[in-house]
């Protein structure tokens, strides 16, 4: 195992350890299963929240959000109530590509738009808005576009048609795949990352179908998954001895029975205030205010000093905090608890950007998802989405046996680049 020449690490997002351990012992994913009697199979804990954002930008940089800086898919604007949609320029980490002195491929990563210079190639993934600025070097658009190569499935299709959306995903995971082929034979790389984004689109809008072995669409939802396992047999018989395959989730996943509203729950229990006759935005938060909700649960108190409508005083913190997790401790839903967890900034968070963090995050109970958006009146209701993201159930296969001091029972997302590192030295 000394010298490894290269390293290739695929990435299935939002797929549980769980799914894919059934998928491959079935026969759905055969070239899994083979990887997986050879080397290392384990879950992985995700980020809290568990939302891709977060947890590929730990992964990649190695650091949890306090260092990194990246908390969700939305933040605020200092001193406001704006929303903005932090981006790859906001990373405060470098990620593992930035470190290494040879080329990178990089593909489909969520969170990396915009691209910059770097030392081989890199196509952003979601969310990624303008194809010239999610390509790097730009000589290789004339190619993507020549693919078809396409940013992210469009998930608006779901709303109309569930086949206009299978048409989209089989299209959309096709040009990817056909880039990295192309990319593959590129000279001199050390480092080649693929990610493949559609299974936690399939997995929003179609978890029944893969629960359910008479749904529509069963069919549909195991072919998905046969067409990744059939490139990961293609990558494995590519790579030699001594190159490190990695193949890992983000998050994990499961069924959705209902989303529960948060800002709807403070406002209902006089936590949060909107001014009368305004838009429901969060720039018309008014002055009583003592906590907002932005997406998924991340819980901001409202601070005198720090917003422009701020009501709770510092010596006040505190007694809010616990009259917050007394509230989400005690809700229920059906004679539920809804909430699994409640935890405090400090004791996920660590790092130069603390300040920047929520100052409560929520975990949904099994089966339950937590929203913030503002506009909905009601606690809880069932949308079109069939599946949710889940927190200790992401999974990591590494092409050989590796010590439990390197990969613990308590791995997660943010100790992918030390394993890695370590195993590359091997």
């Amino acid at each position: 195992m000394k010298d490894i020449k290269r390293t290739v690490i695929i990435g299935l997002d939002g797929v549980p350890f769980g799914m894919l351990k059934d998928l491959s012992e079935s026969g759905v994913m055969p070239n899994s299963k083979e990887l997986i009697s050879q080397g290392t199979f384990r879950s992985m804990r995700s980020s809290i929240p568990e939302v891709s954002s977060v947890a590929w930008s730990s992964i990649i940089t190695g650091k949890n959000p306090g260092e990194h800086g990246i908390f969700g898919f939305t933040d605020l604007w200092p001193n406001s109530y704006k929303l903005r949609f932090p981006n790859f320029n906001d990373l405060k980490s470098p990620p593992f590509w930035d470190m290494e002195e040879g080329r990178s491929v990089i593909i489909n990563v969520p969170s990396t738009y915009p691209v910059r210079e770097m030392n081989g190639v890199h196509i952003s993934g979601f969310v990624s808005v303008d194809l010239e600025k999610s390509v790097y070097p730009g000589s290789l658009l004339p190619k993507l576009k020549e693919l078809d190569y396409r940013l992210d499935v469009d998930s608006e299709k779901a709303h109309k048609s569930l086949e206009l959306f299978l048409s989209d995903l089989d299209k959309t995971s096709k040009a990817v795949i056909e880039t990295y082929r192309y990319l593959w034979n590129s000279n001199g790389w050390q480092i080649f990352m693929l990610v493949f984004t559609g299974t936690d689109r399939l997995m929003h809008f179609l978890w029944d179908a893969y629960e359910d072995l008479n749904h529509r669409y069963h069919r549909d939802f195991l072919e998905h998954f046969q067409s990744i396992d059939e490139v990961i047999g293609e990558i494995n018989s590519r790579t030699n001895k001594k190159d490190l395959l990695v193949i890992l989730s983000d998050h994990g996943f499961e069924r959705l029975d209902k989303d529960v509203y948060i800002n709807y729950l403070l406002r209902r229990e006089g936590f949060f205030k909107l001014k009368t006759n305004t838009e429901l935005e969060l720039t018309n938060i008014d002055y009583p205010t003592k906590a907002f909700a932005l997406d998924p649960a991340r819980i901001y108190i409202n601070l005198k000093g720090k917003y422009p409508c701020g009501s709770v005083r510092g010596e006040d913190r505190a007694q809010v905090l616990r009259d917050l997790e007394d509230l989400f401790k005690s809700l229920e839903l059906s004679s539920k608890k809804a909430i699994k967890r409640v935890y405090r900034k400090e004791e996920i968070y660590s790092g130069p950007y603390l300040e920047q963090a929520p100052d409560l995050i929520l975990v949904g109970n099994q089966g339950l998802g937590l929203r913030a958006n503002i506009k909905v009146d009601t606690l809880a209701d069932r949308t079109i989405f069939k599946g949710k993201h889940t927190q200790w159930d992401a999974f990591l296969i590494v092409n050989r046996k590796v010590d439990s001091d390197i990969i613990s029972e308590k791995f997660s997302v943010f100790d992918f680049v030390s394993m890695m590192n370590r195993l590359r030295k091997q």
